[in-house]
Order: C-alpha cells, then structure tokens, then sequence
C-alpha cells in the first residue's frame, strides 16, 4: 500500500494543475473521494478513487448568507436554543432557486443577524460575508422591515391611526410606520428600527392581544413560500 499523501497533491497529479489551483479546486468543492466531496487539500488518501468534476471551476467560492425560517422558540442572536442549529445541508429548502452550490464550509462562522424575537418566527439571516455584515448591522436602523402579527380583541376606536404614528416604546415616540389590515385577524406592519417586544406593546396599546408574529421581509429580501425551519442561499448579487 503506498504512502498517504495530501488530497492536494493527487489533484495536481490527476490533473497537472499548480499546487495553488488544486487546492482551489477542493476548496471550491470539485474534488471527490471514494464518491464523497472533501473540501480539505490537507486530507489525506492512498488508494482511494479520486475524481475532480469535469465541471469545475477555478473561481474562488463566494462567503455565503443564508435566509432561515425561523419557528417559534428558537433564539436568533443569543439563547439556549439557537435557531443556527437548524442550518444543516439536509434542510436546505429544495426550491432554492439561487443557483448555489452547496458546500460543508458555508456552515462555519455563520453570524446570525436582525434580531427576531424567540416567540416570534419567520425570516432570519446568518452570514459569512463581511459586507452584509456591515450593511445589516450598521444600518439597520434604516432599512424596512415586514411582519404580519395575528391578533385577538376589539382595537381602539382610531387604533389603526395610532398604530401608524402616535404611540410610544421604551420611553421615546415611536417613528410614522405602515400599518393595515390584511384580513379580519391579521396586521400588517411594515418599519423601521423595530425593538424586541415592541410589536406586541404596540398592538396592547390599542387593545389587541398577540397570537402570532411572523417576520416576512428584511429590506428587498422577502421570506417567499420558504417552509419553517428551511433554509436556501442569498444569491449572489442580491442586496438587503
């Protein structure tokens, strides 16, 4: 049996490409071994079959930002149940129409962001992307945010109004928002700056009990027809 040498190298020799691009080609996820893809150039093999896709590329894989919906009783930031466990290869949403391929390491150092109350689900970010980093944490306060919260009760005589501009949470005035009615039991809510719990203080404040918060938009990214608890890529391009 001959010596174990690095995955790396037996590309090189397969395909007599450089050190550097062989090691691109496993990272980027081309390179099988014994039928299974192995994303480490360090990997070791001897006599395993060792096949490079003939479909591959040697453009560098982009830091991938993953969309989640959320259920209900799973932390986004910080918690003993964080919804990040739910991001496994097995429960991407199989109509993810982003066209990206599906590598191991586009599940390390994810960083959830937006939070989203516990009690509440739907549309929940987890990146790897510096940049949307920046633009979900730097700006957030700027950029619009959809919910839909079903409720119970009678609401306040001009409690639609007040709703959208008039009421308070935490102590300061809150900023004019959208709100209307989607159907007999359902709000909808579209803001900036939102706080945890205050889509609930706010619907109390005008005499409506909360049954159920689902988060439906971040910006231009909408939550669509995603299944609870499936997730799929933001494509590449596409802007918050």
């Amino acid at each position: 049996m001959s010596d174990p040498v690095r995955l790396a190298r037996r590309v090189i020799e397969l395909t007599g490409c450089s050190r550097a691009e062989a090691e691109q080609y496993i990272k980027g996820g081309w390179v099988s071994v014994d039928g299974q893809v192995v994303e480490d150039p360090a990997f070791r093999v001897t006599a395993e079959t060792v096949v490079v896709d003939p479909a591959a590329q040697l453009a560098a894989a982009e830091p991938a930002t993953i969309l989640l919906h959320k259920p209900v009783g799973y932390d986004t930031i910080s918690g003993r149940q964080p919804a990040a466990t739910l991001v496994q290869p097995d429960s991407r949403w199989s109509e993810d129409a982003s066209g990206v391929r599906l590598l191991q390491r586009h599940f390390n150092r994810l960083t959830p962001l937006v939070p989203l109350d516990a009690e509440a689900s739907g549309l929940m970010v987890l990146t790897q992307d510096g940049r949307v980093w920046r633009r979900l944490s730097e700006d957030r306060d700027l950029i619009e945010q959809e919910y839909v919260v079903e409720v119970s009760g009678e609401i306040a005589p001009y409690g639609l109004a007040r709703l959208r501009h008039g009421l308070e949470y935490g102590g300061r005035a809150l900023p004019p928002c959208s709100v209307s009615w989607q159907n007999e039991i359902r709000l909808r809510f579209a803001l900036k700056g939102v706080q945890g719990g205050q889509l609930r203080h706010m619907c109390a404040q005008v005499g409506l009990d909360v049954v159920a918060i689902r988060r439906i938009r971040i910006g231009k990214v909408s939550l669509a027809k995603m299944p609870v608890g499936m997730w799929r890529y933001l494509p590449v391009g596409d802007r918050f």
